[in-house]
């Protein structure tokens, strides 16, 4: 299935209001000259569901939880003390420091990191992650869709983390493994104002969404329970 058949499915599927999904990947060549981004790049990677491709740089990324996570800079120091005694998601900063050493982000080797609508590219190469902002019944569909030839109980896995981690980093990761694993996220309360009240995030690895395109319209998408569930979506 080609990128344009894959979004004649997914507007099938899911409908016109449904926003179409945004791939990411390392390149030596930039989507777009790189600008200035927000302290916390979520505002930037959410607005570019409206058509502008958003370019990540070690430079134009702030945040040094955006910087650890998108690979471009090493963990600050002051991140483990942060996250526990400032933000209190974790009881200590040795558990922050646990969990990222358990996410073994490998630093960028190519410059830019890209977000592009998916209709705005002609393949997936180089692609790490197909990103998807869903609201709970187009959740439905996707985690439906990814649990069709898949019986693991982490098919779709919800790990808690920054907004920049639960899109990018686990993505990253499964992909350079050959991973089958989804990731539902944005749960992160630092950055859930920068995103519309009723989305969260759903990230397949891009070697896992090759593999999902031949099952699109043999899954529950395509039959009656969903169909209601569409009309819905779609007002």
């Amino acid at each position: 299935m080609c990128i344009q058949e894959f979004i004649q499915s997914y507007r099938e599927a899911f409908g016109d209001k449904a926003p179409l999904p945004i791939v990411f990947g390392y390149s030596n060549t930039p989507a777009e000259e790189p600008k200035n981004v927000p302290h916390c790049t979520i505002g930037a990677i959410s607005k570019v569901r409206e058509g502008s491709p958003l370019t990540l740089t070690a430079e134009n990324v702030k945040c040094g939880g955006g910087g650890l996570y998108t690979g471009f800079h090493d963990m600050p120091e002051r991140v483990p003390n942060f996250v526990s005694t400032v933000e209190h998601y974790k009881k200590t900063p040795e558990m922050v420091v646990e969990y990222v050493e358990s996410l073994d982000i490998k630093k960028a080797e190519k410059p830019y990191l890209n977000f592009i609508r998916i209709d705005q590219v002609e393949n997936l190469d180089g692609m790490e992650g197909v990103l998807f902002w869903a609201t709970p019944d187009i959740l439905s569909g996707l985690t439906a869709w990814a649990y069709y030839d898949n019986n693991a109980l982490d098919t779709v896995f919800t790990p808690f983390g920054s907004g920049c981690s639960s899109i990018v980093s686990n993505a990253v990761k499964e992909n350079r493994e050959g991973g089958r694993r989804c990731f539902i996220g944005m749960l992160d309360p630092s950055a859930r104002p920068l995103v519309p009240m009723y989305e969260l995030t759903f990230v397949i690895p891009t070697c896992r969404f090759l593999e999902m395109l031949s099952t699109m319209r043999d899954s529950a998408l395509f039959q009656k329970a969903f169909s209601i569930v569409r009309k819905r979506i779609n007002g």
